[in-house]
């Protein structure tokens, strides 16, 4: 394979050569490609449940490990807490034809914003998955919004209607731009999109990346409440910034608003009836194992935590009121273990909660896609090492 032999070049041990991407690099080697990230995605889904994977954690499952900051500090030179002010590690494995290590890292502070920064500034690392020499450094915060978005998008090719028109949006930000690119990649029919927003910024911004991208849409409403944007739909993204520890302040979907058949895909804060969850929402996870990781690392309940609807299940499933089964494994459904739709017209809570596995998988496709058309700045970390 080209692809290899380009690999193994970075490889004349004990010289260790790598290459970074900067943001510029990742946009040239494909980082943006919404239908190749949801074609690795898919097989990423298809690996995990074949156990082909490692993560963070004695249960190999974690998201990762993420250092925060206390409120007050008798140190001068420490940060105090803040609203997502903290740092984040997420190392994976992912096998298969990606066959990769990698971990990636990140800072979050929601002051960025008034540098004109982002609020995280992401990077991903890949190495050898037998040496840990670096095959790759390269700007990440593309790569993680695109596979962020792709994630919904796998999960929308398989349990949305084949003739979706309508999508709502609640929350008309990032993660909600590439889970819209994702629903085009998969349903390209879509006509017509309802925005509901806080500011009015970031619903023009969202307008204005929808006409430019997708001028084939005829009809981008705004509308004024969650009610508005969730009547009618058969997509949903729900994927606002939400403050975690009261569940009352998540947003709050009825059930007499969805209409049947929809998806609505949460990749952050939701929250809906426990009677609706219990006994006629077809609840889907993107990973269980990432959940149940969850509700063992984090103080009970774990939702006060982390808002999406899958990590309320958890609680329910500890407080005996719901069974393990009731929440399905997107995996099971993609390898056949159980049909895609249990029952007609069923409503599907989709719950992303993201993992670093994604990151490994769209960022080693990127790199080889770089190697291959000679993108990047290639760089030593040495010649020998110093202290071999």
């Amino acid at each position: 394979m080209k692809i290899k032999k380009a690999e193994e070049k970075h490889m004349a041990y004990p010289e260790v050569d790598f290459i970074y991407l900067n943001e510029e690099d990742m946009v040239k080697a494909g980082v943006t490609d919404m239908k190749g990230c949801v074609e690795a995605m898919e097989e990423m889904f298809r690996l995990l449940k074949a156990g082909d994977f490692r993560m963070g954690g004695s249960n190999a499952n974690s998201h990762g490990i993420m250092m925060t900051f206390p409120e007050t500090s008798p140190f001068p030179n420490m940060p105090t807490d803040g609203p997502d002010r903290r740092f984040m590690a997420m190392p994976a494995y992912l096998g298969g034809k990606f066959d990769m290590a990698g971990m990636k890292w990140y800072g979050s502070n929601t002051e960025n914003r008034k540098k004109g920064l982002p609020r995280s500034i992401l990077m991903l690392t890949l190495n050898d998955k037998d040496t840990g020499a670096p095959l790759a450094y390269m700007s990440a915060n593309i790569l993680s919004a695109f596979r962020t978005g792709a994630v919904p998008g796998v999960g929308i090719k398989y349990f949305s209607r084949e003739d979706s028109k309508v999508v709502g949006i609640i929350g008309p930000g990032v993660m909600s731009k590439t889970a819209f690119d994702a629903a085009m990649a998969v349903r390209d029919q879509i006509e017509t999109v309802k925005i509901k927003g806080r500011s009015q910024k970031s619903v023009d911004g969202f307008i204005q990346y929808v006409r430019e991208k997708y001028p084939q849409i005829k009809e981008l409403i705004v509308v004024d409440t969650d009610e508005e944007a969730v009547r009618d739909a058969d997509i949903v993204s729900i994927a606002t910034s939400s403050p975690t520890g009261d569940p009352s302040l998540y947003p709050y979907i009825k059930e007499e608003w969805i209409k049947p058949g929809a998806i609505l895909c949460c990749p952050a804060a939701a929250r809906f009836d426990d009677d609706f969850i219990l006994n006629r929402a077809r609840n889907v996870a993107d990973n269980i194992q990432l959940y149940e990781a969850w509700a063992e690392e984090l103080p009970y309940p774990s939702y006060n935590s982390v808002p999406i609807p899958a990590v309320h299940c958890m609680d329910l499933i500890k407080d005996g009121v719901m069974k393990a089964d009731q929440v399905d494994d997107l995996g099971d459904m993609l390898t056949g273990k159980v049909p895609v739709h249990r029952k007609e017209n069923e409503i599907v809570i989709y719950s992303v909660g993201g993992m670093p596995i994604e990151d490994v998988a769209w960022g080693t496709i990127v790199y080889r896609n770089a190697l291959k058309n000679g993108i990047g700045t290639r760089l030593n970390l040495w010649k020998e090492p110093y202290l071999a």
